[in-house]
């Protein structure tokens, strides 16, 4: 005789219970190409494994530290979720991480992502994971696994999250910053707009305005919601060409806390940036947000990137020739100032 909760034949299956573990297969038979294009020296084996390899060896280190950061995207996940439009979010999962090894001196080498949703859609999934590849191809850093994990009853409707872990590594004695300064020169790096920060704000703004996601953008072309996931820029390897053309210090990444918060953790006790606000164009995205939302530039200063994604702190005689190996890798360079006496960061001019 069946017992309670038993059906026999017909008893329950883990798909009933809403985990469908042939599409997590099927997910990773699709993003093997991939990652199979993030391949770099180092590389060992592929997806799907209980563990991922990589050895340090033979991507040419000898004495080596390895440095290790995670992040997310934050509440940019809500547009790309809103707008369907998952394809860069990948991109900006991977710079969140990526960019703030780059600022100790490492060279970014493995990637890991976590991929939470309540139900796997293929289809959005390779997209999202497509992205992530991208990224750290872009930043020459291996996709070497990930986990996908399908949590019915935790995310509802098309909602999912995302975390990354990067590991990179540099040679004992490379960490930065390392001697910085009084009279070092601070280079601003243009950022590709909001990045991956502040976005609880920047939906408050575009819900103050009254605009929706698909309404013409009011600072850029196209739609609002797609100006709005420009994908966080990458510096990795820019960066790192700077750093092994010696003088560059530091290397603050502009995230959380804007330009008010982040320089300064790059300084020693008893120095501060000195910046000059009048030295770059405050972008349109920044000044339709000060402006929908009434901000006052302090505060503004202290919640985004205002434009400057990545600060250099380099040597005041090797700040022209950084400048122009920063610019000849793409990178849009602004002299913003210098490291003073004192304490945090004081402004000069206005933004605003």
């Amino acid at each position: 005789m069946a017992t309670g909760g038993t059906k026999g034949h017909n008893g329950l299956t883990y798909a009933d219970a809403g985990v469908d573990i042939d599409a997590g297969n099927a997910l990773v038979e699709r993003i093997k190409p991939a990652a199979k294009r993030t391949n770099r020296s180092g590389t060992m084996g592929g997806l799907g494994g209980f563990g991922a390899l990589f050895d340090l060896k033979a991507a040419g280190y000898n004495d080596p530290i390895l440095v290790a950061a995670t992040d997310g995207v934050g509440t940019k996940l809500r547009i790309a979720i809103d707008t369907g439009n998952v394809d860069t979010i990948g991109v900006d999962l991977v710079a969140m991480c990526v960019n703030d090894l780059v600022c100790q001196g490492a060279e970014p080498l493995l990637f890991l992502d976590y991929f939470a949703t309540g139900k796997l859609e293929l289809d959005q999934a390779t997209r999202i994971i497509t992205g992530i590849a991208a990224g750290c191809e872009a930043s020459g850093c291996a996709l070497i696994g990930g986990e996908t994990a399908e949590m019915p009853g935790m995310y509802h409707g098309g909602d999912f999250d995302l975390a990354g872990f990067a590991v990179g590594a540099m040679e004992r004695g490379g960490e930065l910053p390392a001697g910085v300064q009084e009279g070092d020169v601070l280079l601003g790096l243009a950022s590709n707009g909001v990045h991956s920060n502040g976005y609880s704000f920047v939906r408050k703004v575009v819900e103050l305005s009254g605009l929706g996601w698909d309404a013409d953008c009011p600072f850029a072309e196209g739609t609002l919601g797609a100006a709005l996931l420009a994908p966080t820029r990458l510096y990795v390897k820019q960066c790192l060409a700077a750093v092994r053309a010696g003088g560059v210090h530091a290397l603050a990444h502009i995230t959380g806390g804007g330009l008010t918060e982040n320089p300064p953790r790059v300084l020693p006790e008893g120095l501060a940036c000195e910046i000059d606000l009048s030295s770059w164009e405050l972008p349109p995205v920044f000044r339709w947000l000060a402006t929908t939302a009434n901000m006052a530039e302090a505060e503004l200063l202290k919640t985004f990137n205002c434009g400057i994604g990545m600060i250099a702190v380099v040597a005041e005689d090797r700040a022209d020739e950084i400048a122009a190996l920063l610019t000849a890798e793409g990178e849009t360079v602004t002299r913003l100032g210098r490291v003073v006496a004192g304490e945090g960061v004081v402004y000069k001019g206005r933004l605003l």
